[in-house]
This record gives C-alpha cells, sequence and structure tokens, in this order.
C-alpha cells in the first residue's frame, strides 16, 4: 500500500493479467462483487480508438482505409487479421495505442483514488507483461490455465478455429513470462467453482493488504 506515487494515494493498486481464454474476466468480476473497483483495459483500449481520437488518426494513417469501418469506426476484425499474423504490425500498434492507453488509465486510478482513499483497485489488462510491466502495481495477480484449455475454450464458446486460438495465443507472452511476476497466482484451469473459490481466497489477501495487515 502506497502512500504517495502519481496518483497521490493510499490504494491498493493491483494488476490482474491472464492470456486469453484464462478466465481473468471472471475473477475481475469476482472482485467487483466483493467491492473492488475494476479498470478495464479492454474498454480504455476501445476508447482511446473512438472516432475523432489522435490514436485512431494515427491507425488509419499506419493501415490505411481497410481498417476503418464505414461508420467511421476502427474495423478491429479487419486489424486483427493483420496484427495477429505479423509481429512488426502488431508492434506498429502496440506502439500508438499502448501510450494512450497508459494515459487515460492512470487517470481513472486517479479518480479512484480521489473517491476513494483506501480503495482496493484493479486493474484487468491482458497485456500486463508485454505493455506495462509490474511496476506500478503493488501486487500482480495472474489467471492461469493450460494452453490446450483455453484454446478448448476460444473454440467453443468463441467459434474460432483452433488455428485462429492459436495465434491469439503465440501473438501474447508466454505463460512462463506471466507466471513469473506474479505475487499471486489463480489456477483456472478446473471448474467456475474452484476458480471463484480461489478468487474469494486472493481476496481476502488483497483486503488485508489494503488496510495495512499482511499479504
Amino acid at each position: 500500500m502506497l502512500a504517495g506515487g502519481p496518483y497521490h494515494r493510499r490504494v491498493l493498486l493491483v494488476g490482474l493479467t491472464g492470456g486469453i481464454a484464462s478466465g481473468k474476466s471472471v475473477v475481475a468480476a469476482r472482485f467487483a462483487e466483493h467491492g473492488a473497483v475494476v479498470v478495464d483495459a479492454d474498454q480504455i483500449a476501445r476508447e482511446v480508438v473512438e472516432p475523432g481520437t489522435p490514436a485512431l488518426a494515427r491507425i488509419r494513417e499506419e493501415f490505411g482505409d481497410a481498417v476503418i469501418a464505414p461508420d467511421g469506426r476502427l474495423d478491429r476484425a479487419a486489424l486483427g487479421a493483420i496484427v495477429f499474423t505479423d509481429e512488426a504490425k502488431r508492434r506498429i500498434l502496440n506502439g500508438i495505442t499502448h501510450p494512450a492507453v497508459l494515459e487515460l488509465s492512470q487517470q481513472r486510478f486517479a479518480e479512484a483514488g480521489e473517491h476513494d482513499p483506501e480503495a482496493v483497485v484493479v486493474y484487468d489488462v491482458p497485456l500486463l507483461n508485454e505493455a506495462r510491466g509490474r511496476a506500478e502495481f503493488d501486487v500482480v495477480v495472474v489467471v492461469s490455465a493450460p494452453e490446450e484449455t483455453r484454446i478448448e475454450r476460444m473454440v467453443a464458446l468463441r467459434g474460432m478455429s483452433r488455428t485462429e486460438a492459436e495465434n491469439r495465443i503465440r501473438s501474447q507472452a508466454p505463460e512462463s513470462d506471466r507466471r513469473a511476476m506474479a505475487d499471486l497466482i489463480i489456477e483456472s484451469g478446473g471448474t467456475l467453482a474452484e476458480t471463484l473459490a480461489q478468487a474469494d481466497e486472493v481476496w481476502t489477501r488483497l483486503r488485508q493488504r489494503a488496510v495495512g495487515g499482511p499479504a
């Protein structure tokens, strides 16, 4: 728990991360039920590329009109088809969006701290390792599931082909890298009930840390 920092906060700032289809969103929702202030990186990423934003203008310059829908919004499917199979182009995109996401997310952290200086603020972010690192956060929680389990979930629940699911996983950091940066790990390869039970245990530890007790 920090007393100062860029947000002049006492909030506990938690980085919650996990690979695609790991169950991270389930854990984030559970933390919200317990009272966490959840800041969703995916939602922020959508906001920073809304029509009229500098980030969207730069994306159009780099990738062309083919990634812009008729209504002027970003065509995510068209852009995804490019960047999930081309690492160089993915780096270009990240160089545009990551700074914008960083700025807006820090604004949201500050707003949460102003509202409740003792809040537990959870940053729900899939690319913590790739885009942000852990130095900013008091605690990093990783939701982890075996790769084959995640592939099966994407095929069954998201309608992806196996090849598409594998490409999505390979576009992210290796699971070993995420686990290496974790303070706490929730193993989500089992049942939903098992994952939620672990989330409840982790939440108890986060609240203890937030009020100055042992994590």
